[in-house]
């Protein structure tokens, strides 16, 4: 397996973090003396080619990652308002199903952008040279590679799910084939995705003592997976009773993670901002 990051000539570890066979923060020991620190996170979040230097925290278009933080907390917005009794009463099931296909969207297209952020960043620190655009990349080694492309496949089955769901008249079959087995499976990917984020953050399996905004950040995000798994499960078609297990939970959990969601995605805004002055500085 390649060895991420890599390190420049003369240069030696001092320290290396790492969850299974993946790297998440490394200090080297500079040729000149010097020590220079790497972590996964904010590598990517500075180094990719798509990342912006341009200042600006609330609005910054001219940078990629300001976009996924806000296509993300759209979609995110759609999952929150779309469970509520009232809005559905409101607005009838067929234009709710809408809401929630239009979400997933939002999603897939922050996922993709993010997804390309993290395969055009450098293999290491800034001295390494920088690689062309790539759309497509294969490396197995990259945590961050991983986390972003298995959420990438996970918001792909939450477009299936969504648009089966807008069909009315679907028998306990078919809802268990078109509705509920992406969402499951969908739910699953956000669940494993966004677990590997965290570690990457935490330098570890499960705590850590950095807990600055990207852990704020990875933390509310991996609770926002988890509520949208037990959304899952309890939405899943009883064909004996006719119904899903249990309506409230499955919306309530939805309602519950696209919160987190949006609360993670309003705090990529910030974050975004500062990687691009600290890009721009160095």
């Amino acid at each position: 397996m390649t060895r991420y990051p890599l390190t420049p000539t003369g240069w030696t570890v001092s320290a290396r973090s790492s969850v299974g066979p993946f790297a998440t923060h490394v200090t080297w020991r500079r040729a000149d003396g010097g020590v220079t620190d790497w972590a996964s996170r904010a590598h990517r979040k500075r180094t990719s080619r798509l990342a912006g230097h341009a200042a600006g925290v609330w609005w910054a278009p001219w940078r990629v990652s300001w976009w996924i933080g806000v296509l993300f907390a759209f979609g995110s917005t759609c999952f929150f308002v779309g469970p509520f009794p009232g809005f559905v009463e409101l607005v009838g099931s067929q234009v709710d199903g809408i809401v929630f296909f239009v979400g997933s969207i939002f999603f897939t297209s922050a996922a993709a952008l993010l997804w390309l952020e993290t395969i055009n960043a450098q293999q290491g620190p800034p001295v390494v040279s920088k690689r062309r655009f790539r759309a497509v990349s294969f490396e197995p080694h990259r945590i961050d590679w991983w986390s972003t492309g298995v959420q990438l496949v996970g918001t792909l089955f939450f477009n299936v799910d969504t648009f089966h769901a807008m069909q009315a008249g679907l028998d306990a079959q078919a809802y268990d084939r078109l509705v509920w087995t992406p969402d499951l499976v969908g739910s699953a990917c956000f669940l494993v995705s966004g677990y590997l984020a965290y570690a990457e953050v935490c330098g570890g399996y499960l705590w850590s003592r950095r807990r600055g905004l990207e852990w704020r950040i990875a933390a509310v995000n991996l609770l926002g997976c988890i509520a949208f798994g037990i959304s899952a499960i309890a939405a899943f078609w009883v064909p004996s009773s006719g119904s899903v297990v249990d309506l409230a939970v499955a919306n309530g959990f939805t309602a519950f993670g696209g919160l987190c969601f949006l609360v993670g995605a309003i705090l990529l805004l910030p974050e975004s901002a500062g990687h691009a002055r600290a890009a721009a500085s160095a």
